[in-house]
């Protein structure tokens, strides 16, 4: 069977997402199944060109996975005549220059959320898009996840009647590095270098209400810094400027309200790291990572409060395990092979450029409503 090969220059590649996720979850393991099948039964096989600033480190991870591509000098990668698309996982300062560099090279763009620093910049990089003819698309992992998936199609089969109310709960304790190394990079902790969890989250949050629910048509929000001061990967203090926790309020068009709190500065007493819980007017339905839990209205208890009693109720025996009734992959290398056949097939690929802006949006807004103290509406972009 005959191979269509795609150059793929992926910047930030010796980061944690670009590597794990996208690199060796995704683009390899897709070699590693054969290929991806396209519309005329041809392999797309991916070609990855690896491109980040330690020489060392990109020869290590290229050793390591028997490629032989890679190089510290973006523009060389750019110009090549074998590549066609340009994947960032870059920090989001870098971002905005490097996608831009690429679109000016005529090449498809895939990158990693948030697509640029401010809403004005993810505006232009979606217009410069359109103008150059590309196709362009942003990671909106959470989609795929295979609790959300489930939750999705309860959703489209119209399980909960009228959607009422949305409540999500997200995040762990990320350790301050003196007495134990934190699990997040310091920068994460430094508004100066694009840190913090609004900027982080908000724009995940977007997407999820939007294409699982409804528009978001308001955002009120209250952010904290919790832990004000942490330990870098060097072993020094430095002030944590960014906001590590946040507590949103979104109202979705049709009523329905969301709440989510995110936070890093939080200890986990859930079954997931991430847990949604959507009621309805005919059932009610909790969601993670991987399980999805239902409660129909007809199997609902009456739950009777009286604080002088021991609970006796089994609150969650009461609720249904949704099954999978079908695999489930990696989400990244899901989305990774909607973007190929994009490409490839001019298959569909809603989350571009314009959905990535909508989630910068919805952070910048987000932060503004917070220094406010308000409640924010949200306007429609001019896209």
């Amino acid at each position: 069977m005959s191979r269509i090969p795609i150059g793929i220059v992926l910047n930030g590649v010796t980061g944690r997402m670009g590597y794990r996720q996208h690199l060796v979850r995704s683009l390899l393991a897709i070699r590693e199944q054969g290929g991806l099948p396209s519309r005329d039964g041809s392999l797309i096989w991916p070609e990855p060109v690896l491109v980040g600033r330690n020489a060392d480190k990109l020869a290590q991870l290229a050793q390591r996975h028997g490629l032989t591509e890679w190089t510290t000098d973006l523009d060389a990668a750019l110009a090549r005549s074998d590549v066609q698309i340009y994947f960032d996982a870059q920090v989001t300062q870098q971002r905005e220059k490097a996608i831009r560099a690429a679109i000016d090279a005529g090449l498809h763009v895939y990158t990693e959320k948030p697509l640029a620093e401010d809403t004005d910049a993810a505006v232009a990089l979606c217009r410069a898009a359109r103008t150059a003819g590309i196709k362009h698309g942003v990671v909106q992992d959470k989609l795929f996840l295979p609790g959300l998936r489930k939750l999705k199609r309860l959703v489209d089969g119209g399980f909960f009647g009228r959607i009422l109310s949305v409540r999500g709960e997200f995040g762990y304790w990320v350790f301050e590095g003196d007495w134990q190394a934190a699990q997040r990079p310091s920068w994460n902790y430094r508004s100066a270098d694009g840190g913090g969890i609004v900027v982080d989250m908000f724009p995940h949050w977007q997407y999820v209400l939007e294409q699982l629910f409804a528009p978001i048509r308001s955002v009120q929000a209250t952010i904290a810094t919790h832990i004000p001061s942490r330990v870098d990967e060097a072993g020094q203090a430095y002030e944590a400027t960014a906001d590590d926790a946040a507590y949103g309020t979104f109202e979705l068009e049709g009523g329905i309200v969301a709440q989510i709190n995110s936070s890093w500065a939080v200890r986990v007493r859930r079954d997931e790291l991430v847990e949604f819980q959507v009621d309805g007017t005919h059932g009610s339905a909790v969601a993670g990572l991987r399980e999805c839990h239902v409660q129909h209205r007809g199997t609902t208890p009456k739950p009777v409060w009286n604080p002088d009693l021991p609970v006796t109720e089994p609150f969650r025996a009461q609720w249904q395990a949704v099954p999978d009734n079908e695999p489930f992959d990696n989400g990244f290398k899901v989305q990774w092979e909607l973007f190929l056949r994009h490409v490839v097939d001019g298959a569909d690929f809603p989350w571009d450029f314009a959905a990535g802006a909508r989630g910068v949006q919805l952070a910048e807004l987000g932060l503004q409503a917070a220094r406010e103290g308000r409640r924010i509406e949200i306007p429609a972009l001019d896209l």
